[in-house]
């Protein structure tokens, strides 16, 4: 483990809100929530935070826009549905319209994208009773997925409030 100096740590300790903004973001994509939490965590004040977070707006060092394509690619990538990644864009504090036209443009398949997470975890075999269809349905409700993509995929009866019969 790397030991600083006391100067190091010092020099470390004065950077701006925006300067470790920008090393956050240099990392990784962070959406205005998160980075104004870490900035707030490490010891700024709400209005330099705020300032920083504007300043790399404007630079388009951050953008929510773009931070949602990531977690809407990551996700997808992972074999989650829509309302998953819907309630994660939602945590992050992205507005409703934003998260809306993310999901329209997208333009998955989540048929698709539902029945490859079957394959993955229950193999090719069809499900041998209707129990087992209300597993396999279960399963993708809590992925994400909608009532009607999961009866479509499984064949089983489910209601729009997520269970399966």
């Amino acid at each position: 483990m790397r030991r600083f100096r006391k100067d190091e740590k010092k020099q470390r300790d004065e950077r701006s809100a925006y300067e470790r903004g920008l090393s956050l973001l240099a990392r990784r994509e962070q959406s205005q929530r998160e980075l104004r939490a870490r900035l707030e965590h490490g010891g700024y004040d709400e209005t330099e935070s705020a300032e920083a977070i504007e300043r790399l707006g404007e630079q388009k060092y951050q953008d929510d826009n773009r931070f949602g394509e990531m977690i809407l690619r990551a996700r997808t990538a992972q074999g989650y549905g829509p309302s998953r990644v819907r309630a994660e864009l939602r945590s992050h504090g992205l507005p409703e319209t934003a998260i809306r036209t993310l999901l329209d443009a997208a333009h998955a398949d989540w048929n698709a994208l539902a029945a490859a997470q079957l394959r993955k975890k229950y193999g090719n075999k069809p499900a041998a009773d209707h129990s087992e269809r209300g597993r396999r349905a279960a399963f993708l409700l809590r992925r994400g997925f909608s009532a009607a993509t999961v009866r479509a995929v499984t064949h089983a009866e489910v209601d729009d409030t997520g269970a399966a019969d």
